[in-house]
């Protein structure tokens, strides 16, 4: 298969892989092999059917398609029979033309020719999505080119090919050798690389030496930067790799056991491999294996990850990111371990400049200034992307006043400069910030920006401030943070008061018990999150919540009798926006509970009998209830009077639920889940998606499904 360009795809895109198909052809056989392979390699394929809805093709997939380094079309006997797919060849085409986005056309049980020509079957499937279009003779214009250029581009043959998988392997193949050659390429246009060449090539010279290579550095200062480029640039000469991200954070999360699963199953590309067990060690000892131990401060961690270095055949290589040393030196040589040293004086300009100019160097009225704002970041890439851009676009007295502000300040924490960002923020993105850094780092975009809008917040415009100032990162979808700004966001927290009762978020478990058992909570308190583990308990009195009465906010995840409640628990919270209280252990919320303006209510394997004692209680802001696996829960109120909002409706393991009161006004209920609730014997007629296991149910509860 010959190469279609020899111009390797922008990098700092979204995607790497768009691949437009008609799902009726395809879905089932070379597209699953094929997206499942390309996400194998690490690369980033798009190929949700999730935006193809409504006629036209959606804004959201044109700038998907934009933002992909490669497409792949993959022509089937079906494929120009829709508009929709016709569409995206036609941005295809563009974006090949204006961006030089590389395109790769596979000519799937139908022969090229007859794509080229518009003849056969294809034929006749473009003529009947010429049909739809009578009068848009433009339109049907910029589909005939868009066949006759992409189909035109040298491509594969499945008829060619008659082994299916072998046909996946060679596309594969391709694509990840153009993304190695693309890593090898110059990174002087990639703002993020300014002065990692030079330290990546010097840790390659390591990796040809050494079997274990330690890269050891301050926060901030590139380590995992470097890491990545290693690993991109090598990956592919190794029969199996793997990148363990965060496993300081990851391994606080999850156990060790699990986590090494996963290695495995990605380094085998075997996703049914449970354990290390003698068939599994064979296989790992006949592989030449890359990996990446990125973030580690405990060797323990390492050493339960990485098992013995002679697990994996002869020439493999590992590496390992820490800010500790003392990691690094415990197991291996010091000659294998490559410190990060603050970028030098024209690496430091450039990089700012990139960020508080967009361009490689200060404007000459700056650059005074520049080299003092270079001065406070120390060489560290975070501190001068953090401070570029808090400066971008500012005056000059601007600029002089908020380096005034660092002077007498010294730079053994980044910190100082780090704040500086975040001051210049308006209140509303310093409480999305606060709330990220002590809540919600690593969590989905479109969870963190749900809880943020009902917090009374404005995510919308907030986040992608925050991205602006380098605050947060959004990465596979997901919101993200550096550490020292994680950090730097519960020093704020911490500093607000001595006393954890008199803050406004509380992440900590001693911090909550302190303030719980002392009955020491505040109208300060707006957030409370945290996790029970271990044998940890934690002790509430019947008052605990008493003068908190500005809480927006509790997210409790325990195990089963980890929380001790008296039976006279008060709760009122009126204030409470999202209640997130799993194994809630009494039988009812408290008869006070009336938070009038609660968003989200999740209360899952609780003991639960009933929602509360008592009268109705309007909620008319309510528009998520998930009381999944209360296996006790045997009524819930009349939700159709009280919460005409709702949006969401899990009952999923509700064994003991046998009613549903009307749901008859909810108008914008659009999700009801019943899975395993098999004693319910009516469902009022409702307009909605519903989710249940029970056999023919759409007879028996009378319900439409949108």
């Amino acid at each position: 298969m010959a190469s279609t360009s020899s111009t390797p795809p922008n990098q700092g895109k979204k995607w790497d892989v768009f691949i437009s198909f008609r799902g009726d052809d395809t879905r089932y056989g070379i597209l699953s092999h094929l997206s499942d392979a390309l996400k194998d390699k690490q690369i980033k394929t798009f190929t949700d059917e999730e935006l193809r809805k409504g006629e036209e093709i959606s804004p959201e997939l044109l700038k998907i398609i934009q933002e992909s380094s490669v497409s792949i079309v993959l022509f089937s006997e079906n494929y120009a029979d829709s508009p929709w797919c016709l569409d995206e060849l036609v941005e295809i085409r563009k974006c090949k033309e204006k961006s030089a986005q590389i395109v790769l056309p596979v000519f799937y049980k139908v022969d090229p020719t007859d794509v080229q020509k518009l003849s056969g079957n294809f034929g006749e499937a473009f003529a009947t999505a010429m049909h739809g279009e009578k009068g848009n003779s433009q339109k049907v214009d910029n589909w005939k080119r868009a066949l006759m250029e992409v189909s035109n581009l040298a491509g594969w043959d499945s008829q060619k090919i008659k082994s299916e998988a072998e046909l996946v392997d060679e596309i594969v193949n391709d694509v990840s050798n153009k993304f190695s050659d693309m890593s090898k390429s110059d990174d002087s246009y990639d703002r993020n690389l300014i002065g990692i060449k030079l330290r990546v090539e010097e840790v390659e010279w390591l990796l040809n030496e050494k079997q274990i290579v330690g890269i050891w550095g301050m926060g901030g200062i590139g380590k995992t930067t470097i890491a990545q480029e290693v690993f991109h640039r090598n990956k592919n000469k190794f029969d199996g790799h793997c990148f363990v991200e965060n496993v300081r954070e990851t391994m606080t999360k999850q156990s060790s056991n699990s986590v090494r699963v996963k290695i495995i199953q990605q380094l085998l590309r075997d996703k049914h491999v449970d354990s290390l067990n003698d068939s599994t060690r064979r296989r790992l000892k006949s592989m030449k294996v890359l990996i990446v131990f990125d973030d580690v401060e405990d060797r323990n961690h390492l050493k339960d990850l990485a098992g013995e270095y002679d697990l994996y055949g002869e020439g493999t290589r590992i590496i390992i990111t820490s800010r500790d040393s003392h990691v690094l030196k415990y197991d291996f040589s010091e000659e294998g371990i490559y410190e990060v040293e603050k970028l030098i004086d024209s690496e430091t300009l450039q990089l700012f400049s990139l960020h508080a100019f967009n361009q490689n160097l200060p404007k000459e009225e700056y650059m005074e200034l520049s080299e003092e704002a270079t001065i406070y970041a120390g060489g560290n890439p975070l501190a001068l992307k953090v401070l570029g851009s808090h400066l971008f676009r500012r005056t000059i007295k601007e600029w002089e006043s908020e380096l005034e502000k660092l002077k007498g300040k010294s730079l053994k924490k980044i910190q100082d400069v780090l704040k500086t960002s975040y001051d210049g923020l308006e209140k509303n993105e310093q409480e999305i910030f606060l709330d990220i850094a002590c809540f919600f780092k690593g969590l989905h975009k479109d969870k963190v920006e749900r809880k943020l809008k009902a917090f009374g917040f404005y995510p919308e415009s907030g986040i992608p401030r925050l991205i602006e100032k380098s605050l947060i990162t959004i990465s596979y979808n997901k919101v993200d943070m550096h550490d020292l700004l994680e950090q730097m966001g519960k020093d704020i927290v911490n500093e607000e008061c001595k006393q954890p009762g008199g803050r406004s978020r509380l992440w900590n478990y001693e911090d909550i018990d302190h303030v719980f058992t002392t009955n020491r909570g505040t109208e300060n308190v707006e957030a409370i999150s945290f996790r029970l583990c271990g044998t940890r308990i934690l002790t509430l009195s019947a008052t605990a919540f008493a003068k908190m009465c500005n809480l927006r906010f509790i997210q409790l995840y325990e195990m089963s009798n980890k929380v001790l409640l008296p039976k006279n628990f008060e709760f009122c919270a009126q204030a409470l926006r999202c209640l997130y209280w799993d194994y809630y252990p009494l039988e009812s919320l408290p008869l006070k509970f009336w938070p009038k303006n609660l968003v989200e209510l999740q209360m899952r394997y609780s003991n639960l009998i009933q929602l509360w004692n008592g009268g109705d209680k309007p909620l008319e802001n309510l528009k998520l209830i998930d009381l999944s696996l209360c296996c006790r829960l045997e009524r819930i109120p009349n939700l159709s009077s009280i919460a005409p909002n709702l949006e969401f409706l899990y009952l999923e393991g509700c064994w003991s639920l046998v009613e549903i009161p009307s749901l008859q006004n909810l108008s914008k209920l659009t999700e009801l889940y019943l899975t395993g609730s098999n004693k319910i014997k009516d469902c009022p007629e409702i307009r909605c998606n519903v989710y249940s296991t029970r056999e023919s149910s759409k007879q028996h509860w009378q319900f439409e499904t949108s």
